[in-house]
């Protein structure tokens, strides 16, 4: 199994959340990429945000979002003996 990019789209825009605050949320403009709309309004339909075009996390969002954060620091450290 590979990741979609659907499914790549949406974990980047995960990663556009700041984790360091509930304050904060993101907007997803209307003249934004097609994909980046369509990811944050599946990540909505998810329940991942509170809005169709970004918002805020929601509890499951946020813990998508420290996963997807994650990955990313591992996946880019270099490997250590």
């Amino acid at each position: 199994m590979r990741y979609h990019p659907d499914l790549l789209n949406e974990l980047n825009l995960l990663l556009h959340f700041n984790l360091d605050t509930t304050q904060q949320g993101i907007k997803v403009h209307h003249d934004a990429e097609p994909a980046l709309i369509a990811a944050a309004r599946r990540l909505h339909d998810k329940g991942l945000c509170t809005l169709p075009d970004g918002g805020y996390l929601t509890d499951l969002g946020r813990e998508a979002s420290e996963h997807a954060q994650s990955l990313l620091t591992l996946l880019r450290e270099p490997a250590t003996a």
